[in-house]
């Protein structure tokens, strides 16, 4: 059984930082996509940042792009999301996921994208930031 567990939300100002972790257990970590998504109250979940399997490759979205940071230490079997330079409006319940039937493959940036990729979903944690 796949497990993931966010931990690292919490109240911050807004230009502080942030650093969320998702360990993951149950499966080889090492193969799987992961992805950071997040839900803001009264609006749908919405996709944050994204790591390929071998942690080449990083897709964000357009409103954390240059503020957020995606990485994994197949190691410890945790995938990180550094946030910085946060604005209220990052304010929502982070999730991470993991796409397990990927494999060691290459995708184009959109299947990252979206939500229906991954397959296990952690229970979230709350990041508020205030102004």
């Amino acid at each position: 059984q796949v497990q993931l567990v966010e931990t690292g939300g919490g109240l911050v100002q807004a230009g502080g930082s942030l650093r969320l972790s998702c360990a993951t257990s149950g499966r080889t970590f090492t193969s799987a996509p992961m992805g950071w998504f997040r839900q803001a109250p009264g609006k749908e979940r919405e996709f944050v940042a994204a790591l390929s399997w071998s942690g080449a490759s990083t897709y964000y979205a357009d409103s954390v792009k240059g503020r957020f940071t995606i990485s994994r230490d197949n190691a410890k079997n945790t995938v990180y999301l550094q946030m910085n330079s946060l604005k209220p409006e990052d304010t929502a319940v982070y999730y991470c996921a993991e796409d397990v039937h990927a494999g060691a493959l290459s995708y184009s940036a959109s299947y990252y994208y979206r939500r229906d990729t991954y397959d296990y979903w952690g229970q979230g944690t709350q990041v508020t930031v205030s102004s």
